[in-house]
């Protein structure tokens, strides 16, 4: 922790106390467990835990997982399939451009371009078209009745982006020196090490109370943990779960552990090479697994082996159990599908889950005991996210719904085919999720997204692992609780020293 500056200052006789620090000299440094790649927000092939922190969205949530006004000050369906959003005036990026409803459609628009290839795409594909009505208001129309609308303007890739600035540097500049309107603005990105953003002192809901946040990648676990203890970093994420307890026992750090607040974990199976395009073979694959036991005695209970990718806070949650572990079925199985002595198969993993290289191990092991032989490759997390969707054809990949809290987001990107990050082949499956999009009751929409979670358990797309449990790492001076929807926004954050 940085007491340096007011050090020197009671030394020198100058009685300021360190409770009147002001925004600019106040700083916190983060650790994170991958390094940053770009920091577009309508490409983001990453986590959105940077971008947050730079850009507003048109709705936002609050810490009871509320929708709340953000960017816009109100909104509200025109017809079934237009809504229309009343956006703040006054309102700047931090290169002085204005927001106004021309942002909201170039932003939009560069999304939803066929040419564009945005990774992101899925979150917002029922958008049709974006109409500016006057500078504060504009409307969104969709292919059909979409009642999610607001929530798909509450996340990425809908963060809002400056249409001049993008236009004059172009997309990978932007990427590398991006400009919002959030609560932090862009100072440095040196790959592989950090980012550091400043306080926006004009911010629209007022200045964040922290001066200076500066990201650095602190891949390794040990190395993040130390970091934290030593004070380099006054916060980290993705705490290894074998080194918690020498957080929780350290009288300068506290460990915040948020259940089933990380990622749903699952192996994503390209269904369209043989074997995989079997199902039983999938079958056999998935009773194989011994998720119980990967949990318990890898992830040390800090996970929750589950039976569906849709998360028990999400809406049209179902409860699955997950498939038992049963390897003498498998081998049955593997030998009615014509491979009584298995086969080879390549399988990716990567560095970016919790304990990911011995979850891998693991796997590789179950899948030798029913005669499946593993070739394993680990390819570090920058260039795990450039091949979209991975050519496996088994890959590790965790997914979440934590930031709608909705059925929807947890499946249609990783099952609908077709989708940048999917490589499931079901019609039936593309059907339930192309009818749930449509659907405004929310009686008969949960239905159906329950049917997807059925369809998905019989017909075995992917491999449902388990959802992690998020774990942080803070210094005793840092007022962080966690959040439901995995978010670490800075401007909340409060700082005792």
């Amino acid at each position: 922790m940085k007491h340096v500056r007011a050090l020197l200052l009671a030394a020198a006789g100058l009685l300021i106390p360190v409770s009147l620090a002001t925004a600019q000299e106040s700083e916190i440094t983060i650790g994170r467990s991958v390094s940053t790649t770009a920091m577009d927000p309508g490409f983001l092939r990453e986590a959105a835990t940077i971008v947050d922190n730079v850009f507003d969205t048109l709705v936002m949530r609050d810490e009871n997982m509320q929708l709340v006004s953000g960017l816009a000050e109100s909104w509200k369906p025109i017809d079934d399939t237009t809504w229309e959003f009343k956006l703040k005036k006054g309102v700047k990026f931090h290169n002085g451009e204005d927001f106004d409803a021309e942002a909201v459609k170039f932003t939009i628009d560069r999304i939803i371009d066929p040419a564009a290839n945005s990774p992101t795409l899925s979150y917002i594909r029922t958008v049709s078209g974006v109409e500016v009505v006057d500078p504060e208001t504009v409307r969104i129309t969709t292919d059909g009745p979409d009642p999610l609308l607001p929530t798909r303007m509450s996340r990425y890739p809908t963060y809002i982006v400056p249409p001049d600035y993008v236009k004059s540097v172009g997309n990978d500049e932007f990427a590398r020196k991006p400009v919002g309107t959030g609560p932090y603005e862009f100072v440095e990105f040196i790959p592989d090490q950090h980012v550091i953003l400043k306080a926006n002192p004009d911010y629209w809901r007022g200045a964040p109370s922290i001066g200076k946040v500066t990201f650095r990648a602190i891949p390794d676990g040990t190395a993040r943990v130390t970091a934290l203890l030593t004070g380099e970093a006054d916060f980290i994420e993705s705490v290894p779960v074998d080194l918690a307890p020498m957080v929780e026992q350290s009288p300068d750090a506290d460990l915040v552990l948020v259940k089933n607040g990380g990622l749903t974990v699952y192996l994503g199976l390209v269904m369209k090479e043989a074997p995989l395009d079997d199902l039983k073979v999938r079958q056999a694959l998935d009773a194989a697994i011994d998720r119980k036991g990967i949990v318990d005695n890898i992830l040390r209970g800090m996970a929750t082996p589950k039976g569906t990718q849709v998360g028990p806070a999400d809406f049209g949650y179902l409860e699955i159990p997950p498939t038992p572990y049963d390897p003498a079925k498998a081998k049955k199985l593997l030998a009615e599908a014509g491979y009584p002595d298995g086969f080879s198969i390549k399988m990716e993993s990567t560095h970016r889950y919790m304990k990911d290289s011995e979850v891998a191990q693991a796997i590789a092991q179950q899948f030798g005991d029913i005669g499946i032989q593993v070739d394993q490759e680990v390819l570090d997390w920058s260039v795990y996210t450039q091949e979209v969707p991975r050519p496996g054809p088994i890959y590790m990949l965790g997914w979440g719904s934590t930031q709608t809290l909705d059925a929807d987001a947890a499946v249609y990107a990783i099952m609908r085919s077709g989708e940048p990050y999917s490589t499931v082949d079901v019609p039936e499956l593309d059907a339930l999720l192309d009818e749930s999009r449509k659907i405004v009751d929310p009686a008969a929409r949960e239905k159906v997204l329950q049917e997807i979670q059925k369809v998905a358990a019989e017909k075995v797309p992917l491999l449902t692992l388990y959802q992690e449990d998020a774990l942080y790492g803070k210094a005793r001076d840092v007022v962080f609780a966690g959040r439901p929807d995995a978010r670490i926004p800075v401007y909340d954050i409060r700082l005792t020293r």
